[in-house]
């Protein structure tokens, strides 16, 4: 079944060379027991490992039932380790946080047979462990644990057991009982590499072999009258005439379980390797919260300006470069509106004029801000009233002393009280409220909602006594014709006030659809911003991530060492560590949208911000939180993949 050719084996240890195996050639058959000999650096262990497909020779031909398999790949022997093979190992290599069950059943995992556990649970029973099944490896004794280690090499239904110093931890009793299994076994047609210093031990064995200096020095048959069992060797012959895959991959559902256990299993660094995702998601969501929250905000405030909206302000002249103040050239009036309004690109205009006056109702008082405006004023600028009506053309035109009032100013006089139909004084002059304006919010320390609405010729004529118009709100008809209505617009007023062209700057014409486009602009880019910044946080806890899972490589050197030993490809142990990454991302990115939305709301309802958490940022940061986990869980995931079973094995 097994033959090698002048196979050597050497280290490098420092600058020195060690010859761990020189020129052997060996023979062995089917349902042999064999077992090898030697002091200490014979290179018993080593010709063990290169028997087990753990290691690779450097020089020779190994023959595995008429196949070389000297020069097969990673993942080919890793095939032929977890279907022909069954490890034994001196140090039990048991997972310390899983059962005996689960421990048994790992080398199914990557048989993909998962579905076929019931032959772990028939396997620890004939070793006599069936009562001491959910047990964690610590809550067994040595004897018990070499049990589980047997039962596991057993579960795949292996033709070889190779055995490192299976009685070296264990004590006299102990020691009979897993050379009984082991003999058990040899008897049933299972071919049997055992290594160990103890004469005793290899007694039990047919076949002894004696190492020294990494050389056979003697052979010895010992029962040459009793042959080895007969063995069907079609399980080697199909592993090796299968493709790479043959034997299955690990079922994800298998990698996500180890995961979340792994993860389960470390809750300390688990949570610490969480921290930095969970922040970093929950900073993302509350400051586009933040941002969303303040854009539509804005947003609502600009509503009020309306839209394709031109205003018509004085402007001021220059004389020796000191200026003549705002309205020292251009004063517009009533009748420019009306020209204004005959333009066949507006499509209606609101005149205004404001300023400071006293209100007195009952025996309340509020100073506030006045506005005329014209009837068209509503629809330009938002502002239909939420109770009442505004004012009409035949009001304004006999300039009726009817008002509306915003809600602090309604607040302020009337408290809860619905105001419309009541009467108060502006300027000692009795006016009749006849609604109550939207509620616009504040502006920086401007109250928007602090005013009181009536008639321009009312505001004009009765309160205010000007002669001229503070603006003219002009609506264009359509968003393209806003260059053109404002090249009319300033051809009308140079017209009608006989203005030379190069003194345009005695009125101005602004366009509210830019300032719109700008604000907006400015609210996008700080939107942008606040989340690049919390995205900082992401990546520093990505980076987090990766630093504590390559700890966590080095921590389970060992246990991958196993799992190699046992079957796993790179690929299996890469999904392992990447899932394992993912999750905690993933898990991390969960609690920090919760925290996140929940920071966001306590910054609503406490400190007052505008904020709205919408369903794009969250898949957003839930995205990033993976794509993290992915990006910075592949290298420590790539590095334990790459690891020598042997090396990782021997790490202390």
């Amino acid at each position: 079944m097994i033959e090698l050719k002048h196979i050597s084996k050497t280290y490098q240890m420092g600058t020195a060379q060690v010859r761990a195996l020189q020129d052997v050639s060996l023979t062995i058959k089917a349902g042999d027991f064999v077992a090898i000999m030697g002091p200490s650096g014979s290179g018993k262990s080593t010709m063990l490992h290169v028997l087990g497909f753990l290691d690779r020779p450097d020089a020779g031909a190994y023959f595995l039932n008429g196949h070389d398999i000297s020069r097969l790949g990673d993942d080919q022997l890793a095939v032929l380790r977890n279907q022909t093979a069954g490890f034994v190992f001196q140090q039990f290599h048991l997972l310390p946080r899983i059962t005996a069950l689960d421990n048994i059943a790992l080398p199914l995992i990557y048989a993909g047979k998962q579905h076929l556990r019931e032959r772990a649970s028939a396997r620890i029973k004939a070793v006599g462990l069936g009562a001491r099944a959910d047990h964690q490896p610590n809550e067994l004794s040595g004897g018990e644990r070499q049990r589980v280690a047997i039962a596991r090499a057993l579960v795949n239904d292996p033709v070889i057991i190779f055995a490192d110093e299976p009685t070296g931890n264990l004590d006299t009793k102990s020691e009979a009982e897993i050379m009984a299994i082991l003999r058990e076994l040899n008897a049933q047609g299972k071919t049997i590499v055992l290594v160990t210093h103890e004469r005793e031990v290899a007694e039990h064995a047919r076949r002894i072999i004696l190492m020294r200096d990494g050389r056979i020095v003697s052979d010895e048959i010992k029962d040459a009258a009793c042959p080895p069992a007969r063995v069907d060797l079609a399980s080697i012959d199909q592993a090796l005439a299968g493709p790479v895959r043959v034997g299955g991959r690990a079922e994800w559902t298998d990698h996500v379980r180890q995961s979340a256990h792994a993860i389960l299993s470390n809750r300390m660094r688990s949570l610490l390797s969480m921290l930095g995702i969970l922040i970093g998601v929950a900073a993302v969501i509350a400051m586009l919260a933040l941002g969303q929250g303040a854009k539509d905000a804005i947003a609502q405030r600009l509503s009020s300006l309306g839209s394709n909206l031109l205003m018509v302000r004085p402007g001021s002249s220059q004389m020796g470069g000191v200026s003549l103040g705002a309205g020292a050239v251009t004063r517009f009036t009533l009748d420019d509106a009306q020209a204004m309004a005959r333009l066949m690109e507006v499509r209606r205009v609101s005149p205004t004029v404001s300023g400071r006056v006293q209100l007195v109702a009952g025996d309340k008082n509020w100073s506030t801000q006045v506005q005329g405006a014209g009837v068209d004023y509503a629809g330009m600028r938002s502002a239909n009233p939420v109770l009442g009506r505004f004012f009409t053309a035949e009001e304004l035109r006999m300039r009726e002393r009817v008002a509306l009032v915003g809600k602090t100013v309604a607040v302020q006089l009337f408290g809860d009280d619905n105001p419309v139909g009541r009467d108060i004084r502006v300027n000692r002059v009795s006016f009749r409220v006849i609604g109550v304006l939207p509620e616009k919010g504040a502006s920086g320390w401007h109250d928007e909602d602090d005013v009181v609405m009536v008639p321009v010729t009312t505001a004009m004529y009765r309160l205010l006594g000007k002669q001229y118009v503070d603006s003219i709100d002009v609506e264009v008809a359509d968003a393209a014709l806003m260059e053109q209505a404002q090249e009319s617009l300033r051809s009308l007023i140079i017209k009608r006030h006989k203005q030379e062209k190069d003194k345009e700057d005695s009125f101005q014409i602004r366009n509210m659809a830019e300032i719109q486009a700008t604000l907006e602009s400015t609210t996008q880019t700080m939107t942008l911003l606040l989340g690049s910044i919390a995205a900082i946080s992401l990546l520093v806890g990505g980076i987090g991530i990766m630093n504590i899972m390559l700890v966590s490589v080095t921590e389970r050197t060992r246990e991958i060492g196993l799992r190699k030993a046992i079957g796993a490809r790179k690929s299996d142990i890469i999904s392992q560590f990447l899932i394992e990454a993912v999750l905690m991302t993933v898990i991390g990115g969960l609690i920090g949208i919760v925290l996140g939305t929940g920071t966001a709301w306590i910054l609503s309802a406490v400190a007052g911000w505008a904020t709205k958490v919408s369903l794009g940022s969250i898949v957003m940061a839930a995205a990033f939180s993976i794509a993290v986990g992915i990006v910075f869980g592949l290298r420590p995931a790539i590095q334990a993949a790459n690891l020598n079973p042997i090396e990782a094995l021997r790490y202390e």
